[in-house]
C-alpha cells in the first residue's frame, strides 16, 4: 500500500524539490548600447562612444546648458557600428549644465 500525502505535505516536498533542483540559465541578458564617455572642457562637449555588441547603436549627444539664455542642444544622431566608435561633440555659448548620449538600436 502507498501512503496518501496530505496537500499541505505534498506542497512543502515539491517547494523542497525545487530549492534543490539547478536553476535554469534563464533567457540571455539583453546587448546594452554603446559605452560613452562624455568629457567637458569649458564650453565644449565630447563624447566617445564605443559599441562592443554585435548590433548597431543609434547615439545622440544632448547638451543643457547652464545659463537660462544659452540653448541647450541635440546633435544629430550618429550609427556607432559593431566593433567600432564614434565622437559627438558639442557646445554652451558660456558654461555647461549637463550632458549625456541616449541611445537607440540601430
Amino acid at each position: 500500500m502507498i501512503p496518501r500525502l496530505r496537500p499541505a505535505a505534498l506542497a512543502a516536498l515539491t517547494a523542497a524539490a525545487a530549492a534543490l533542483a539547478p536553476a535554469s540559465p534563464g533567457p540571455a541578458p539583453a546587448e546594452s548600447g554603446a559605452d560613452c564617455a562624455v568629457r567637458v572642457t569649458g564650453s565644449e562637449v565630447t563624447a566617445h562612444c564605443h559599441n562592443p555588441h554585435s548590433r548597431t547603436d543609434r547615439v545622440r549627444l544632448h547638451i543643457e546648458c547652464a545659463r537660462w539664455w544659452d540653448v541647450d542642444s541635440d546633435g544629430a544622431p550618429a550609427d556607432a557600428a559593431p566593433a567600432r566608435g564614434v565622437e559627438l561633440t558639442g557646445r554652451c555659448w558660456k558654461e555647461v549644465g549637463t550632458a549625456w548620449v541616449s541611445h537607440r538600436p540601430g
